[in-house]
């Protein structure tokens, strides 16, 4: 098929590159002429794992194009993507204006019928706003419009589109459903469904799906930080939950808080969405706050340590990015806990794999960036760890506390094992586990 993606940012990009992976042609559209221009250059804006090698497999056999040229990407596509922006408003709702100003465009360009299809998450009843819009000027005959939410984890995205769990696709158009079972069937031949309903019915799965995982994540936040006050070592505590297959092992690890493009304006328009119906969504309030609270819990160990007062110390930061695998620091965690430690008075030394750049556009020259993780340790008081990179599971502990001034490791992510810790007579603070208490030197 010939398809058009509008938007190259995380979910159109890797939409775009897998779909010419299994032999359609796909032209890529935005209005940031360089980002365009980088990508006519064989220059992969962001970073996901696997990505670049399809990026230049396709671009080279000439099944992937990029061009600021509306008109001219949808002209001979039959099957168009919108993976715009839905950036969360002052009210927490998503605001559509970018999903709604290019479906106005459309509405003047389409000459033949056409799949329009809502990749971006939306919230209910988007799909009639866009039909809405493009009936304005174009007959119904020509387009069907299709919501089709993403279900992408950064850092997996590719496998995650290559090989889905399922597919959900909304329309109530048997010529839609068509053309959609045709594209997605390479993806599915081992069997996982493809899920045909109603398209407000698909806009609120994907919300539904993003809302319970972020529940979990901060009901196991929760725990933890109850097994600390009661004694209770919440590793165990997962695996002895995560053995029930009524609940399952994944998206139970404790941690500071989530973070991201999905996760915090998805569970921010859901509730927003049921306050518009003059419905209280309690739990997803709940949610919010917890995850709010949960940001600031590793600073506050760390200022607690050095007895509120952080002037002179220099804290080491490993990770940067709000999860592994990726250079997406929307919303992560440390970008909340450098905040309370700058403000605490604290000197930062950051290193993350990725996503120094994007800090830096953050923060500047407010705290300082290293090439490597034992440069970051160097004349440091203590170390943060905030993501679980690989290369930070399996340190060398001896360099590590040979160098601190003060053996004080403070975990966000629980990577290391308390005995171990205990053998080294590292001050070692976790989540949700018993602390291994040393005292801070002076500064």
């Amino acid at each position: 098929m010939n398809i058009a993606v509008i938007g190259t940012g995380y979910v159109g990009l890797v939409t775009g590159t897998c779909f010419a992976e299994t032999g359609n042609n796909v032209i890529c559209v935005d209005i940031d002429a360089a980002k365009v221009d980088k990508m006519k250059n064989g220059i992969v804006p962001i970073f996901e794992p696997g990505l670049e090698l399809l990026f230049e497999r396709n671009t080279k056999q000439n099944r992937l194009h990029f061009t600021t040229d509306l008109a001219a990407a949808i002209k001979d596509a039959k099957i168009i993507f919108l993976a715009l922006p839905t950036p969360p408003g002052e009210d927490g709702s998503a605001d559509l204006s970018y999903v709604l100003g290019v479906a106005k465009q459309l509405s003047n360009l389409i000459t033949d019928y056409k799949v329009i299809v809502d990749k971006s998450t939306v919230p209910v009843g988007t799909a009639e706003k866009v039909e809405e819009i493009i009936i304005q000027n174009l007959d119904e005959s020509l387009f069907d419009v299709v919501s089709n939410p993403e279900f992408l984890r950064e850092g997996v995205a590719v496998d995650d589109f290559m090989k889905p769990d399922r597919v959900v696709i909304g329309t109530s158009s048997n010529k839609a459903k068509e053309a959609m079972q045709q594209l997605y069937e390479p993806f599915v031949r081992q069997g996982n469904p493809i899920i045909f309903m109603d398209e407000r019915s698909a806009e609120m799965t994907k919300y539904a799906a993003n809302s319970y995982l972020a529940t979990r994540i901060s009901f196991m936040n929760e725990i933890a930080n109850l097994c600390e006050k009661v004694g209770a070592n919440v590793d165990m505590v997962r695996m002895g939950m995560g053995s029930d297959t009524r609940i399952g092992k994944r998206f139970l690890f404790p941690g500071v808080g989530y973070g991201g493009s999905c996760f915090p304006k998805d569970v921010q328009a859901l509730a927003k969405t049921a306050s518009q119906y003059d419905y209280e969504f309690k739990i997803l309030n709940s949610v919010m706050n917890v995850n709010k609270i949960q940001k600031t819990i590793l600073s506050q160990k760390i200022i607690s340590y050095f007895g509120g007062d952080l002037n002179g110390r220099t804290i080491a930061i490993w990770g940067l990015a709000f999860k592994p695998n990726t250079d997406d620091i929307r919303e992560a965690p440390a970008l909340y806990i450098i905040e309370e430690l700058l403000a605490a008075g604290a000197k930062i030394k950051a290193y993350d794999p990725e996503a120094m750049d994007n800090v830096k556009e953050i923060f500047g020259d407010k705290i300082q960036y290293v090439e490597n993780q034992y440069d970051a340790i160097e004349d440091s008081d203590a170390l943060a760890i905030i993501t679980e990179w690989s290369v930070f599971r399996t340190p060398d502990f001896d360099k590590l506390t040979g160098t601190l001034r003060n053996k004080a490791i403070f975990d966000g992510r629980n990577l290391y094992d308390l005995h171990k810790m205990k053998s080294k007579d590292i001050h070692y603070e976790s989540i949700g586990r018993n602390p291994i208490l040393m005292k801070a030197l002076s500064a």
